[in-house]
C-alpha cells in the first residue's frame, strides 16, 4: 500500500505579519521536499461544524468564524492571526485529519501525512493560541473513537513546544493515551510530569535545552514506548512538529533529520496505522529535513 499526502492551496491563503515564524512558505518547502516521493496525493475536504464540535465548544466555533476579517489582519491573541480565508484553511486541517483517519482505517492507504496550516496542538477547548485555531489531532483521535468504534488510540506529540491544546481537549478521554515530549522550560510553560489527565492517560516528559537526539532516544526507549506498547494502540495520531531541529529559531534542542527518521520508525513499530499531522517547524531547511525524513519512513513502511 501507499502513503497518502493531504494538502491544499487554501492553506497558503492564511497570511501572517512580516517576520512571523508561521508563514505560508513553510508549506511550499514541504511540497518541494516531498515532490519526488511516490505518494497518494489527495485534497483534504473542508471539515464540518460537527467535526470541530467533537472537542471544541459551540460558542468558540462561532467566535472563530466571526473573527475572520474581510480584509487585512485580525489579531486573535499575542501571536495568532486571521486573514481572509483563514477559517477555510483551518477547516481544511480538520477535514484533512479526519479524511486521513478514514482512509487509513478503511485500508485504502497504509498511513498518511497531513500537510496543513495553521497548526493545531495549542488550540484549547475555548481558546485560540500559539498560531492554532482548531485541535486537528484531537479531533482526528475523537473521530476514530466515535465514528470508527476504536477503543485505543494513541496520540504522540514530538513538537518542541508542549501540546497544551491537545492535552486540554483530551483531558477526560480515557480511550486515548496522549504522550507529549517538549523542551522545558519553554513557552507555553505547561507540560509538567504531574499533568496526567483525568484517567492517568496523559504522559508529559521534558527535555533540557541543548539536549540532542541521543537524549530523545533514551527518553522514548526507557519511558514513552513501554507505556504506549502496553496500551496496544489500534491507531496512532502524530502531532509532527519539526521545531526540535537544531536549526530552529524558537527553541534550543539539537535534533537532526536522522532523529526524526528513527522516531518515525519506532512509532510505526508500535502500530502500522499512523496518521501524522504537521505542527511546528520554523527554520525552512530544518523543516524540510525533518519532514522528508519522516515521510520517507512512512512510505517505506507503507510499501513494506
Amino acid at each position: 500500500m501507499t502513503t497518502a499526502l493531504y494538502t491544499h492551496p487554501d492553506c497558503l491563503v492564511q497570511i501572517t505579519p512580516l517576520g512571523h515564524p508561521e508563514r505560508a512558505t513553510r508549506l511550499k518547502v514541504v511540497a518541494e521536499v516531498l515532490e519526488d516521493i511516490d505518494l497518494d496525493r489527495r485534497a483534504p475536504p473542508l471539515g464540518t461544524d460537527a467535526d470541530v464540535l467533537l472537542v471544541h465548544e459551540a460558542d468558540y466555533l462561532a467566535r472563530i468564524r466571526s473573527m475572520e476579517p474581510e480584509s487585512g489582519l485580525k489579531q486573535i491573541d499575542d501571536d495568532t492571526y486571521m486573514t481572509p480565508g483563514a477559517f477555510n484553511a483551518a477547516m481544511r486541517g480538520v477535514g484533512g485529519a479526519i479524511a486521513a483517519v478514514d482512509a487509513v482505517l478503511a485500508g485504502e492507504v497504509a498511513n498518511a501525512f497531513v500537510a496543513v496550516r495553521p497548526p493545531g496542538h495549542h488550540a484549547e477547548r475555548n481558546k485560540a493560541m500559539g498560531f492554532c485555531l482548531f485541535g486537528n489531532v484531537a479531533i482526528a483521535a475523537k473521530h476514530a473513537l466515535d465514528h470508527h468504534g476504536l477503543s485505543r488510540v494513541a496520540v504522540v506529540d514530538f513538537d518542541v513546544h508542549h501540546g497544551n491544546g491537545t492535552q486540554d481537549l483530551l483531558w477526560d478521554e480515557a480511550r486515548v493515551r496522549f504522550v507529549t515530549t517538549q523542551q522545558m522550560p519553554l513557552w507555553p510553560g505547561t507540560g509538567d510530569a504531574s499533568e496526567q489527565g483525568a484517567h492517568g492517560q496523559i504522559m508529559n516528559r521534558g527535555l533540557k535545552p541543548g539536549s540532542d537526539g541521543a537524549a530523545m532516544r533514551a527518553l522514548y526507549e526507557s519511558d514513552v514506548f513501554p507505556w504506549l506498547e502496553a496500551f496496544s494502540p489500534e491507531l496512532i495520531v502524530v502531532s509532527a512538529g519539526f521545531d526540535a531541529h537544531i536549526r530552529d529559531p524558537l527553541a534550543q534542542l539539537e535534533w537532526v533529520g536522522e532523529d526524526y527518521a528513527w522516531l518515525t520508525e519506532r512509532i510505526c513499530d508500535l502500530c502500522p496505522r499512523v496518521v501524522s499531522v504537521l505542527e511546528g517547524g520554523y527554520d525552512l531547511q530544518g523543516l524540510g529535513e525533518g519532514v522528508r525524513a519522516h515521510v520517507q519512513v512512512l512510505t517505506e513502511r507503507g510499501h513494506g
